[in-house]
């Protein structure tokens, strides 16, 4: 198997295949549904596989996914009324549009940079 490395000789770190990882060891994501996080410590391992191919180069790019050991996490912390305050803030920041300063009830979409109502009139305007 290609990306079947349990020793690391090859890149550096233990690496599995898809679905062939040891018990024990999770990705940030699994750590997360079980309420615990890496806590500081180093990756354990790795998992290696293709990606889609890309049309225009015709290339299936190497994806990555790291492991870490559960017996090593940590619970997650819980949210302080300090970082639910800044929660708040960071997200109004995100529903304020640059342009006309009004605070929406949705996210501006990075694609226009501003509300859709002030991209439209900047359309209309050019």
């Amino acid at each position: 198997m290609r990306f079947f490395d349990p020793d690391g000789e090859r890149f550096g770190v233990p690496t599995f295949p898809k679905r062939l990882a040891p018990e024990g060891l999770a990705t940030r994501r699994q750590l997360r549904a079980r309420g615990l996080r890496p806590a500081g410590q180093d990756v354990a391992a790795q998992i290696l596989w293709y990606g889609q191919r890309d049309p225009a180069t015709r290339t299936r790019p190497v994806r990555a996914a790291y492991l870490y050991r559960v017996d090593l996490a940590a619970p997650v912390r819980p949210m302080t009324p300090g970082r639910w305050r800044a929660v708040r803030a960071m997200m109004r920041a995100r529903r304020t549009c640059p342009l006309c300063q009004v605070t929406h009830d949705y996210v501006i979409p990075t694609s226009l940079g501003c509300c859709p109502g002030c991209a439209d009139g900047a359309q209309l305007a050019a």
